[in-house]
Formats: C-alpha cells, sequence, structure tokens
C-alpha cells in the first residue's frame, strides 16, 4: 500500500481569494453593476431599472438592521405578486435574516400558528389582507412590527401598520455594507408546506440551496439573457420557485401580476412582451378555454413551465397548440421547488401531437442541480425495475434538498430516512429514464386488490370535449373496498349526463378503472391551484 503524501493536500486552502460562500444575493450586486439601466421590475404603470432595484434591496436591509433585526430572525411578508415582495428576497437575507414568505389565502388561524412558529420579529402587509392579518395578530403573544405596504394600483382594505413600506426603507441606507452570509449553510427562507393534515410545518432553504436552484432553473429552461417574466406564480410558493433569484441571476424582467386571472395574463404577454411564466396545470387550462380573441395577437414565442400537480396531456396539447412551448417541471415545497424536468429530446419532435403531449407529461429526470432522483420501494430503498408498471415512492438528494423542517427534528429525521428525501410521491420508472407520478401515496385507489392511478382516470376524462376541470378519489365499496368516484366542471355552455361521462371512460380505459360514480359541480382548490382531494374524498363518500 502507497506511504506517499497527496500533495494537493499543502499549501492550497481555502481563503477570501479564491473561495466565497454561495449566496445568489451575488446575483442583484451583479446585475445592477452590468446592467443599471436594464427593467427589473414592472407593475402596471410602475418601472424600476436593476440599479434602483439593488438600491431599494439595501435600503431595506439597512432600515430593517437599524430596526435590530439580524441573522436567525424571521421577516415575514403578506403579499401578493409586488415589487415589495420580491425586494423582500435580497433586502431580508441582505441583513442576515429570513423571509417567511406567506401564503395569501390562508385564513387567520393558520397565519397566526406560523407566525407563532416562525417567531416573525417583522410583518410586511399589503392592503387587500389587512383584515386577515389583523384577526391573526389579536391571536399571537408576541406583536411583531407591522408595515403596511400601500399599492398605489389597488384599492380596499385599510393601512394596520406603524408606517408603511416606502417611509420604511426611505429611513435606510442606499449604500448598505451588506454582507454574503458567512457559510452557504444558513438559512435564506422558511416556507411552511400547505398542511392539509395537522399543521402547516416550516421548510427552511439554505443560500446554497436557492443559488443552486436558481442557476437550474436557468440552465433547463434555457432561459438566456433578460427574459421577460410574468409572476402567474405565487411569490409565496417555494419562494417562486427560486425564480426571483433566477432573474437576477438571467437580469430578467419581473412583471407583476396582483390577481391571476385569463384576461390579465394575456394582456401582459402581449404588452409586455412576456416570454416565460410558470402556472399549475388549472391556469393552463383556464388560458386553454379563454375566448379565442384574447388569445389573438401573440407573435413572439412564450415559454411556460408548469408543475404542482400532473398535467393531463390533452392540457399540454391545448397549450401548444397555441403556440406555447411547455416544460414540464416537478418537485416541492423541500426540494426549492422544481429539481426535476422532462427534459426534451430533439428526436421526439417527429411524433404526433398525441404522443408529444403524453411524454411532456410525465415529471422526467434530475433537474441540471440535483444529485439524486430515484423511484423506489418506500421501506427498503430498493429502486424499483425501469419497467414504467412497477410503482414506487420517490426519492430525491443533494443541494436542492432542504436543510429540514423548523423546531421538528422527528419530521426532519423521518423524511430523511436512509440518506434519501422521501417525497410522498407513487410514480413508475419508464426504460427511458423519465419517472411519472401516478399518484400521492394517499390518493391511490385501491379497488378489489388493483392499485388505479387515479391521474391516469384524470388523463381520460380531460380528454372528454365538455370537461373543464376533473378529478378522481377513492370512495367507500363494500364489494370492491374502493371504486372510483370522479369530480367534474363542465366547460360553459356543455351538457353531458353521468352515464355519458362512464361511458366514454369505459371506451377509453380497462372497465375496472372507469369512475363508479360522477358528481358535477365547481372543485375545491387549494392556495396554489391544486385540487384538495381530502375535500372530495369526504364528499364522495357522504353523497
Amino acid at each position: 500500500m502507497s506511504t506517499h503524501s497527496n500533495p494537493y493536500q499543502f499549501g492550497l486552502d481555502k481563503n477570501s481569494a479564491n473561495f466565497s460562500a454561495m449566496s445568489p444575493l451575488s446575483f442583484i450586486e451583479r446585475s445592477a453593476f452590468v446592467f443599471p439601466n436594464h427593467t427589473a421590475v414592472v407593475h402596471q404603470q410602475t418601472q424600476r431599472t436593476w440599479s434602483e432595484t439593488y438600491r431599494r434591496c439595501r435600503q431595506l436591509a439597512s432600515a430593517l438592521a437599524q430596526h435590530g433585526i439580524s441573522k436567525g430572525d424571521t421577516v415575514a411578508v403578506m403579499a401578493p405578486n409586488l415589487p415589495e415582495l420580491f425586494e423582500a428576497h435580497f433586502g431580508v437575507p441582505m441583513c442576515g435574516a429570513v423571509l417567511n414568505a406567506l401564503n395569501v389565502r390562508l385564513d387567520a388561524e393558520a397565519i397566526a400558528f406560523i407566525l407563532q412558529h416562525g417567531e416573525a420579529k417583522v410583518i410586511m402587509v399589503d392592503r387587500e389582507f389587512s383584515e386577515v392579518i389583523e384577526q391573526a395578530l389579536k391571536m399571537i403573544p408576541h406583536k411583531p412590527l407591522v408595515i403596511d405596504i400601500d399599492d398605489p394600483y389597488y384599492e380596499g382594505g385599510h393601512l394596520i401598520g406603524a408606517t408603511d413600506y416606502e417611509a420604511f426603507i426611505a429611513t435606510g441606507d442606499a449604500d448598505y455594507a451588506w454582507q454574503m452570509p458567512e457559510d452557504e449553510w444558513d438559512a435564506i427562507t422558511l416556507n411552511y408546506t400547505s398542511g392539509t393534515t395537522g399543521n402547516p410545518k416550516g421548510v427552511v432553504y439554505h443560500h446554497r440551496g436557492a443559488y443552486l436552484n436558481a442557476m437550474s432553473n436557468i440552465v433547463s429552461w434555457d432561459m438566456g439573457h433578460h427574459p421577460v417574466y410574468l409572476w402567474t406564480l405565487p411569490m409565496f410558493h417555494c419562494n417562486g420557485w427560486c425564480f426571483p433569484w433566477s432573474l437576477a441571476a438571467s437580469s430578467g424582467v419581473s412583471v407583476c401580476l396582483r390577481h391571476v386571472r385569463a384576461d390579465d395574463i394575456y394582456a401582459a404577454i402581449k404588452n409586455e412582451k412576456v416570454n416565460h411564466f410558470c402556472s399549475a396545470p388549472i391556469v393552463l387550462n383556464m388560458l386553454n378555454n379563454a375566448p379565442d380573441e384574447m388569445k389573438a395577437g401573440i407573435d413572439h414565442k412564450v415559454k411556460v413551465m408548469t408543475a404542482g400537480a400532473a398535467p393531463p396531456a390533452a392540457v399540454i396539447q391545448g397549450m401548444e397548440a397555441m403556440g406555447f412551448s411547455v416544460t414540464h417541471v416537478y418537485g416541492l415545497t423541500e426540494t426549492y421547488g422544481p429539481s426535476v424536468v422532462c427534459e426534451w429530446h430533439q428526436e421526439w419532435n417527429d411524433r404526433s401531437d398525441e404522443e408529444i403531449a403524453r411524454l411532456k407529461s410525465r415529471q422526467g429526470v434530475r433537474a441540471p442541480m440535483l444529485d439524486g432522483l430515484m423511484v423506489a420501494d418506500p421501506t427498503t430503498l430498493e429502486p424499483v425495475p425501469q419497467d414504467g408498471l412497477t410503482m414506487g415512492e420517490i426519492f430525491m438528494r443533494g443541494n436542492l434538498v432542504m436543510k429540514g423542517y423548523l423546531k421538528n427534528p422527528t419530521t426532519t429525521e423521518e423524511s430523511f430516512a436512509g440518506g434519501w428525501f422521501h417525497s410522498g410521491d407513487l410514480a413508475v420508472w419508464h426504460p427511458d429514464g423519465y419517472i411519472e407520478i401516478k399518484d400521492r401515496s394517499k390518493d391511490i385507489i385501491i379497488s378489489g386488490g388493483e392499485n388505479i392511478s387515479s391521474i391516469e382516470v384524470e388523463d381520460v376524462l380531460y380528454r372528454n370535449s365538455s370537461v373543464m376541470e376533473a378529478a378522481v378519489v377513492a370512495r367507500d365499496d363494500e364489494k370492491w373496498g374502493e371504486v372510483p368516484c370522479a369530480f367534474v366542471t363542465l366547460k360553459d355552455g356543455a351538457e353531458v349526463s353521468e352515464q355519458e361521462i362512464i361511458d366514454f371512460c369505459r371506451d377509453n380505459m380497462a372497465k375496472f378503472k372507469t369512475p363508479k360514480k360522477v358528481i358535477f359541480g365547481p372543485l375545491p382548490k387549494t392556495s396554489t391551484g391544486k385540487i384538495q382531494k381530502f375535500v372530495l374524498r369526504d364528499q364522495a363518500n357522504k353523497e
């Protein structure tokens, strides 16, 4: 055995000249330096350059520091996709604090829990949410500093804070000498999962993961220089899938959008020449079903990134038919948003439209900065065969996995058991290495001992020309244990009976997978546009 010393271990230490912690904060400094006069933010008639935005972020950091906010303190924001929330993604961590962007659709009780659990010292509140925040603050003993976001383009709500955002940052120093984190493992943001069962869990992100996923977005979506990005995806959701930082790295334009409506989206695409936006499949479905005159007049290429639920192939096909290029990604709050991408192969372009849509509806392979991805047995962690049939749980590992759950070491340990992050999503692994989700482990329907994927049944329902939205859940059944029950929202003016829907499914899939009952009406959704299947399960078993 060789005993010679390793020459690469001597005199080659890390120092300030050759090493710095990775942080997405470095991106905004560069964009402000290289492209100071390039537009960074558009909010209706308000436009700001990268130098102006950087200055405001430094003022925010300085004002927070003057108020005693420092490393390890939490700053919460309750706002729609506005410039102030974009600036908070930089200004808050610039003073060492941790940003907690709140889900704007939560009720007062959930917000009170989050503010108390995350120990927020400051909360910034847009007028639209003043009432719910007032109620939440009454429920907690320690009152944070409340700063109003007084959006000039919004009417309604009222001011509840000690000061407003503009007055607050005016007290800050535009030349504030902010510091990069000492350690890239330091927390940068706190994001609470939607908490469909019990209290929401606080997912902690570090600077390194935020930096790497911001870059992963750019590479996997081929964003190039100066993308014009429309904020249809909530910035509170996994920090907008890390896109505030991606836009700083690519010196892009953030086009803000308060409410996600088809007319506003199409108007922004045309007026601002938007060429990138992200959304849940439910939003794509809304855009597909908008009137033709609203869709007319888009003469440039628009890239769409979708995730949040497996998109039905028919929805992807509809978007592509309009000339929009769809990239399907997958991830969780715990993986900084998208960490898996349906990477496209040029040789697939000559397939039929239907085949292309089906390929695009798969979740895909690991994103550029994710280290490990597998479909495996949830107990043994033994990878399943890549046969496109055997179901297992999706596991990830690497830099795009959270630090863990705040103040919850037991759940953190369980989710990392065996050295992998357990997603809770069930999928198959195809021979080409691409994964395809078949269900959440709690959504799979076991009928007469056979596993039925609710997603597969929904895919067929979406192919029916009368169906606007569909969701399938398990309904208790004396004979089979469980049977599929479909909830359907019809398109305006469409008329179709329960039996016609059942017959359509029977003609397009295995008989045992066909829904035994169809219930018509609007579908309940979470704050991020996902259909609330736990509500539907209750309803299915009461019918």
